[in-house]
């Protein structure tokens, strides 16, 4: 390792929280190799180490919780492979980790589109639902879309909604979600998706559906 990813290691360190790890624990955030470090403390990191590709592999590497949160708050999008997509994506072993990667970091990439597409079929339930949390973040973030690619989502949502894992069940919620609240037309069409969904016969389905058509027939 570097200096500055030492550093940066020994700074992570310094806060850790045994209090917050167990907190977290009980959100389901694996507690393995976690220092219980807040979100907007390491917002306010990454803001002053600024973006910085060699940096981010290297915290990465380093397997702490917190350090590969950072790293997706750090890395430059336009470096990212679909080499370290998959490498990082077949690393994530946290809901959290998933969800802030592809928030943050994998949703600005030019591979996002396919890559989401790509993992929906996973058979391993994080990079599953990294899947769906990637189709959500975009939902939300990329204002230029064409709603063809997120009707192509809303198959895929369709397709695999009886997948009645956790973390993949409340992703797929999410996703359905949010490309329903993108626009009027993708509304009409996410509508439609969670009513057939909620014809299939799975617990798993019925839940996605279910929950997905009280926010999006809300009249709020």
């Amino acid at each position: 390792m570097h200096k500055k990813d030492q550093a940066v290691l020994r700074r992570l360190k310094s806060l850790a929280n045994p209090e917050n790890v167990a907190g977290m624990a009980r959100f389901g955030i694996n507690p393995e190799n976690t220092y219980g470090i807040s979100i907007p403390e390491l917002r306010r990191m990454a803001k002053e180490l600024g973006k910085d590709h060699t940096l981010a592999l290297q915290l990465w590497k380093s397997g702490i919780h917190e350090g590969r949160i950072l790293a997706c708050m750090i890395d430059e999008p336009d470096r990212v492979t679909p080499h370290q997509m998959d490498q990082w994506s077949a690393d994530f072993d946290s809901w959290d980790v998933c969800d802030q990667c592809c928030s943050n970091l994998f949703d600005k990439t030019k591979y996002a589109y396919t890559k989401a597409a790509a993992w929906s079929s996973s058979k391993d339930e994080f990079v599953k639902r990294a899947a769906f949390a990637l189709m959500a973040s975009l939902a939300v973030h990329d204002k230029n879309a064409s709603d063809r690619q997120f009707i192509r989502f809303l198959r895929l949502i369709e397709k695999q909604s009886d997948d009645g894992r956790n973390f993949v069940m409340k992703s797929v919620n999410w996703a359905l979600r949010q490309t329903g609240k993108r626009n009027v037309r993708l509304r009409a069409e996410a509508i439609a998706t969670a009513r057939r969904i909620r014809r299939r016969d799975s617990k798993a389905a019925h839940w996605v559906a279910s929950d997905a058509l009280r926010e999006l027939t809300s009249s709020n």
